[in-house]
């Protein structure tokens, strides 16, 4: 018997049980299907966190100085030095002085807004881009300028989209609007992106402190061991031990969330192939239940002649037939489940995540579920293909 005709006899016997064979191969769809999802979500959410990083620049390091109980300190013209120095790996460098309080726009108060001073080289650094007005610039950063650019957001909520030339107060100061930023977020709202204030760092440390973070861009990213450890190098030189300052790169820490969205999403689909071994022992129960009912079919075949390896071979294929099916409904679900997915995660979290399984999963969840079938249809079939016939014959 070749091959093609064992397996249109599998094929027959499965379609001669259309129930038993469904539930048997329940296991096997569920798991196949519960795999797919979660590589899809899993691609979804490494695509989502990359795209968030990229938009906040995968070329930048931060800089946080904790100079507290150390006798050294370090001003921004000596962050501006060290950057100089080492301008074969850093290029823009930008003070970061976050302020808190609220925003006074008449009598109106605002808390949402989120408040920064910034050097001229932030929106660069940023990608921002300043969509009426000028932006930021050198000369408001040395004479401490009380000048500020907003985000859209501002603009049209607050000043119906002519801001610039207006003032505002924050943290007690007057300052005057002298540019916009184009809209970044599709849609504007409150304590969104484009809620945002920016003014220069100078200003801002005179009214909230000491500037304690830097934002600094990499010449290349293809050297960004070279460039953290120059910048480390330099931070040690000034205070002489590592306790009082932090560098952290925004590449390796795309690259740390990316790793734990791997080891997630590894452990969850194992968890969810734990359904595949289940629906594999459902196979193997149901082909051992076929050996049983077809004691007298085998009998009446080996005494005609027909080997061992062709018995085996017969319910090996059976086994393998019914588990591809599952394979085949699973992967149907499963990207039937990922459009679903896709549709309730736009909807509860109001983000953009496309639960896409690639080829290689579906490739993958296919190839498992049709092993699985050998695998756990070849005791069986070794069982059938040592049957006596002679008492296969007799078999009642």
């Amino acid at each position: 018997m070749s091959i093609l005709e064992s397996v249109e006899l599998a094929l027959k016997n499965i379609v001669s049980s259309k129930t038993r064979t469904l539930l048997t191969m329940l296991g096997i769809i569920i798991g196949v299907a519960a795999v797919i999802v979660i590589v899809g979500l899993g691609n979804g959410l490494e695509q989502y966190v990359t795209d968030s990083f990229s938009d906040m620049g995968t070329n930048t390091l931060t800089v946080s100085v904790m100079s507290r109980g150390s006798t050294r300190s370090l001003s921004v013209d000596d962050m501006y030095e060290i950057v100089e120095e080492n301008s074969e790996y850093l290029d823009l460098c930008s003070p970061i002085a976050p302020m808190g309080g609220y925003v006074k726009i008449g009598s109106e108060t605002i808390s949402s807004t989120s408040v920064q001073g910034v050097s001229e080289d932030y929106f660069e650094i940023s990608g921002d881009t300043v969509a009426k007005g000028r932006g930021l610039q050198y000369s408001d950063m040395a004479s401490r300028s009380k000048v500020c650019v907003i985000g859209a957001y501002l603009d049209l909520a607050c000043f119906g989209g002519n801001a610039v030339g207006e003032t505002l107060r924050v943290g007690g100061q007057s300052l005057t609007v002298v540019g916009v930023l184009e809209q970044t977020d599709e849609d504007l709202e409150e304590g969104g992106a484009d809620d945002c204030l920016y003014l220069p760092y100078s200003t801002a440390s005179r009214i909230s402190g000491e500037i304690s973070s830097y934002t600094i861009t990499m010449r290349d990213e293809d050297h960004i061991d070279e460039s953290v450890a120059a910048l480390e190098n330099a931070l040690y030189a000034v205070f002489a031990s590592d306790d009082y300052y932090t560098v952290t790169s925004m590449a390796e820490m795309l690259d740390t969330m990316t790793s734990m969205i791997n080891i997630l999403v590894g452990v969850l689909a194992g968890i969810a192939a734990i359904s595949l071994v289940v629906g594999g022992i459902g196979i193997m129960n149901i082909m051992l239940v076929s050996v049983t009912e077809r004691t007298r079919e085998i009998g009446i075949r080996k005494s005609l002649g027909a080997k061992e390896r062709y018995i085996m071979e017969q319910f090996v294929i059976e086994a393998a037939c019914t588990s591809a099916l599952g394979g085949v409904i699973g992967i149907l679900l499963g990207d039937v489940l990922s459009v679903v997915a896709t549709q309730v995660v736009a909807q509860l979290m109001e983000e953009t995540l496309t639960v896409a399984p690639t080829l290689g999963a579906v490739l993958m969840a296919f190839g498992i579920s049709v092993g699985i079938g050998i695998l756990f249809g070849y005791l069986p079939a070794k069982k059938a293909a040592r049957l006596n016939p002679i008492d296969a014959l007799h078999y009642d």
